[in-house]
This record gives structure tokens, C-alpha cells and sequence, in this order.
């Protein structure tokens, strides 16, 4: 029988109405959702490995900020705003490198330290004198669980990740996620929908039987949800006792090795932890991944993912890597094409709103996390477009 970490039972009497249809295409409730749900949660950058030595680093591009974290001389990993104090320049332009002993920015050649400290601007004779604390990079909130890097670009409503994240370290720590290695880097692409369109697909598993024949073939009839609680969820199957008929499916039931380091319990399960607003962790016995979704407007997503191995990975675990990455590849092409179906029927006059089955409370919970950061969300109505953001402090005001 698979493990509940928490309660998961439904209400008996729950309201199953989804958001209402106008906050999917409403430019000025994307200003509100930068500003209460991405910029001050936690957002994963990526992992220690992919920071192997001094002075690599990595950046995220996300709802008009820049981040940049760097492994100091020191070894200590940081955050920083990718921005030069002197004109706003990208003080490092590439998504991933290594700047040797020093970060210097591409426009007018000021220097910082891999601490973040300015070591001096150009020509420093036509400035006056630069403190170097007061002029280095700006900092970002960031911490390191289970090897992961997470950041943040202002304060929020949100506790620490390893605070939030407590209610499944015990599971978690079985994989050994801070020990692994990259694979392939940071994969991104764009999708035609509404973020919250991405997030809805993913936050049930009730359309697995019907639209993802892989995953149903490989675990359909374990899987279940557990729906957000104090900001994460959980997702949880084990492989079917036939799986086994798709291609990609019976040859990854057969290639996969006996997961020696793994409890019983977990030996042949995939689990997805769910990190509100947008992040999933996820972990199969060979790999783990995280996955995110960032609106860059009211009708275009960037999806973002990586996959982390075994350092010390045998033939056998690359294999099953591979064929769980064809099962996925599938199964993302799947989740992309309902989304837009959802996404679009919104616009239509004939769209009367969601109503939720008790397989996708998920769903729900989610809504209700967002509700509690924009509550202009409780409205069925649209307001004005203009008006959007006093009203929703308005009733923020009144809690």
C-alpha cells in the first residue's frame, strides 16, 4: 500500500469552482501575480553540482528581474541581482559559465568580487570614492536544501525552504539529491497558454487515465494526490503489477535496476512535491528533476527543468534515465496540448467556469493559495483593468 505522508482526505461539502475564466487572460492581474506570487516565493535556479568550482556560475531570467548566483573563491554559494550598480548593465550575460576570479560587467568594465563586493569601477578617478559594500551587487535571499539552490528576490509570505519543504525530508533524503550530478543542463521552452494553465494540468492526476497512456501504463493505478497544504503538495505511484504494454514503459520496467539504496517503499515509485506557486521536485529511482513555469505574458509560458544523476550512475540506472525521459518527453507534449485546449476556451462566452472533481482538490488548494496572496481572485467578475490593483489592496487591507 503507498504511504500518505498527510491527511489527504476531501472535504465532504467543498467548493469545486476553479478561478474564474477573466484571470487567465487579465494583463493587469499578471502585474499582481509578479509582484504577490513570483518575486517574493522561493524559485529554484538550480543545483550545488551545476557550481562545481569557484567562479561558476548560473542565471534566471524571470518576470522582469535577473538573478545570478556564483561560487565564491570561499566556496560559499551566493545570490545576487544580475544588475551593474552603475548603469543597471547584466553584470554577467550568459545563463551559465565560469568567470574566473572576478565578475566584470560587458558595458563599462566595473569589477566585482565573487563575494559581490565592487573591486573598483573604470577610470575610478571620475567617480568619487566607491564603498565597496555599498556599491557591490545587490544580494538575493538564497538557500541551499538537499543540494537544490533556491532564491528569492524579496521577502515574502513564505518560511524558510527547509521549513516548508520539512514535511517530506525523511522521503527524500533516501535519493541522495544533494550528491548528484547534472545531465544535460537547464532545458526551457515556451507554451502559448497562461502559466496558471501549466499549473492546473499538473496539480491532478485525474486526466491520467485518459490523456497519458505512458504514465498509465507505468503507475496509473496508485497514483494519488495529496493537495497543498501550508504551500506543498505531493504526488505519489508505484509501477503497475502488469506495466509494461508502451514501448518506452516495458523497457524501463525491465532495464531498471534494483535501487538498493531506496526502502522498500520507495524501490519503484515516482513522487512530485509540489512548491507553491510554480516549482515541482521530482524523484524516480534512478534520477531527480525540478520543473517550473514562469509567465512572460498573459498567453506565453517558459517551462524550465533539469535532471540530476547518480555520480557514480551504471549502465543500467543511465538506461532507465533515458527511457523515463521518453516517457516524460510524451507525456509533456501531452500536458502541453490540454493546456492550450483549457487556456483557450476561456475566451469563449459559452465558458461557464470549472467544476472540480474530488481527484482534483489539488487543484482547488492551489487556487486557494492564490486567493490568499490576490484576493481580487475571489471576484467572478472581472474588475477594470485599471482599477485592478486598488482594489486588490483594498481587500488585502481588510484581510
Amino acid at each position: 500500500m503507498n504511504p500518505h505522508i498527510r491527511d489527504i482526505r476531501v472535504p465532504t461539502d467543498w467548493d469545486r469552482r476553479g478561478l474564474p475564466g477573466w484571470a487567465y487572460h487579465s494583463p493587469a492581474l499578471l502585474e499582481l501575480e509578479k509582484e504577490h506570487l513570483f518575486r517574493n516565493h522561493w524559485q529554484i535556479i538550480g543545483h550545488v553540482s551545476d557550481l562545481p568550482e569557484p567562479g561558476d556560475y548560473l542565471t534566471m531570467d524571470m518576470v522582469g528581474e535577473r538573478a545570478l548566483v556564483v561560487r565564491g573563491k570561499d566556496g560559499v554559494v551566493r545570490g545576487f541581482h544580475n544588475i551593474c550598480r552603475h548603469r543597471g548593465s547584466r553584470v554577467v550575460a550568459d545563463e551559465r559559465g565560469n568567470c574566473k576570479n572576478a565578475l566584470v560587467c560587458p558595458f563599462h568594465g566595473w569589477v566585482y568580487n565573487l563575494d559581490g563586493t565592487l573591486r573598483g569601477a573604470a577610470r575610478p578617478k571620475s567617480f568619487p570614492e566607491l564603498d565597496k559594500n555599498e556599491f557591490g551587487l545587490p544580494p538575493l535571499d538564497l538557500e541551499i536544501w538537499m543540494g537544490l539552490i533556491f532564491i528569492r528576490f524579496r521577502k515574502g509570505p513564505q518560511a524558510s525552504v527547509a521549513e516548508l519543504l520539512k514535511p517530506f525530508e525523511e522521503e527524500l533524503s533516501h535519493y541522495g539529491v544533494a550528491d548528484m550530478v547534472p545531465t544535460n543542463g537547464v532545458w526551457t521552452q515556451t507554451s502559448p497558454v497562461n502559466w496558471k494553465s501549466v499549473r492546473d494540468v499538473d496539480n491532478e492526476g485525474y486526466h491520467v487515465a485518459m490523456a497519458h497512456p505512458a504514465l498509465q501504463d507505468l503507475y496509473g493505478a496508485s497514483y494519488y494526490d495529496e493537495p497543498f497544504v501550508n504551500g506543498v503538495s505531493r504526488s505519489f505511484a508505484t509501477y503497475n503489477p502488469h506495466a509494461g504494454r508502451r514501448w518506452s514503459v516495458g523497457r524501463y520496467i525491465n532495464v531498471a535496476p534494483e535501487p538498493t539504496h531506496l526502502p522498500e517503499r520507495l524501490k519503484k515509485a515516482w513522487i512530485y512535491y509540489g512548491m507553491f506557486p510554480n516549482a515541482v521536485i521530482a524523484v524516480t529511482p534512478e534520477a531527480a528533476q525540478f520543473y517550473q513555469e514562469f509567465p512572460l505574458s498573459t498567453g506565453e509560458t517558459l517551462l524550465r527543468s533539469a535532471v540530476y544523476r547518480y555520480r557514480d550512475e551504471s549502465r543500467e540506472q543511465a538506461a532507465a534515465r533515458y527511457l523515463s525521459y521518453r516517457i516524460d518527453r510524451d507525456t509533456q507534449a501531452e500536458d502541453v496540448q490540454l493546456s492550450v485546449w483549457s487556456n483557450e476556451s476561456m475566451l469563449s462566452k459559452g465558458f461557464a467556469g470549472f467544476y472540480l472533481s474530488d481527484l482534483e482538490y489539488g487543484v482547488r488548494t492551489h487556487h486557494d493559495h492564490m486567493r490568499a496572496q490576490i484576493p481580487v481572485l475571489n471576484l467572478e467578475t472581472a474588475p477594470d483593468e485599471k482599477e485592478m490593483t486598488s482594489i486588490n489592496e483594498e481587500m488585502r487591507a481588510r484581510g
